[in-house]
């Protein structure tokens, strides 16, 4: 298994593609695509592994079905019909980044066939070795995948985020389905698997499980106490602050990318609405 850095708008360690034997998990967004390609070099991938639909872990599964018209792409149900029809989903990405924003983070969503798309729900064994289980709480379409050989859980952005080798953990809260609920009884269920390793799209291979999932519920249950009682602008000055104290310089700006403080307010507040 390796890590191919895609290098996201030229900053390293902020989104992760892992190449495991061919297989393909989370291949990131299509603004990506070359830097991916460069890293495969000669290698043809067998299929792609989605955690969940998210541009920064998906975007580029199109674009590789369009190179390779037989990829097959895995991907739980609640996320199969956006990814054969993107429509919806780029117009609501729209209003959060912009057109211009869209291009630059993300580039082309190109739909894939339905013909690619194997539709998971959880509870499967796919390729042979991967479990797969439906993990929400971050989004609703999330399932993540356990490699029974090797014991290492690919757990896209349910285990949070943290740039190694800094120690400062993230809990990703974008809108518009952050659950806390359900992404307490996700961490559950990875936890029960008892992995060797979890593999972070956001980003890298972290051997030690139990401290990461302790530390991601820990850090969940932090922010969204800090966005019942702050607006959006003190509540990303504090992350940023917390950050800083955990984090050089170099990390803090990649954790930003990849989990902008503002989102995170906006997903959480999004969820204690629904719940008060």
């Amino acid at each position: 298994m390796r890590e191919i850095d895609l290098l996201h708008l030229g900053r390293e360690r902020v989104i992760c593609c892992f190449e495991d034997d061919g297989v393909l998990i989370d291949p990131g967004p299509q603004s990506c695509e070359e830097t991916l390609l460069r890293a495969l070099g000669e290698l043809r991938p067998s299929a792609v592994l989605l955690t969940h639909i998210h541009f920064d872990h998906a975007g580029a599964a199109g674009a590789l079905v369009r190179r390779w018209p037989e990829l097959p792409v895995y991907v739980h149900e609640r996320g199969a019909r956006h990814l054969a029809d993107p429509e919806r989903l780029v117009a609501s990405a729209t209003r959060l980044y912009g057109e211009e924003g869209m291009r630059t983070l993300w580039g082309e969503v190109v739909p894939v066939p339905q013909d690619n798309l194997h539709v998971l729900s959880g509870g499967e064994t796919v390729l042979g070795d991967y479990r797969v289980a439906y993990t929400p709480g971050h989004a609703k379409h999330h399932v993540s995948y356990l490699h029974e050989p090797s014991g290492r859980a690919f757990v896209g952005d349910t285990a949070g985020v943290r740039i190694m080798p800094a120690e400062a953990v993230l809990a990703p809260t974008p809108p518009p389905d952050v659950d806390v609920e359900a992404w307490e009884r996700s961490l559950q269920v990875i936890e029960g698997w008892e992995a060797s390793s979890l593999a972070l799209t956001h980003f890298g291979l972290v051997p030690d499980a139990g401290p990461q999932l302790a530390a991601v519920r820990r850090r969940l249950h932090e922010q969204a106490e800090l966005a019942e009682r702050l607006d959006e602008p003190a509540f990303a000055l504090e992350l940023r602050r917390r950050l800083a104290a955990e984090a050089d310089a170099g990390s803090v700006e990649a954790y930003v990318q990849a989990a902008p403080p503002e989102h995170l307010w906006q997903g959480l507040r999004r969820w204690l609405s629904s719940e008060a």
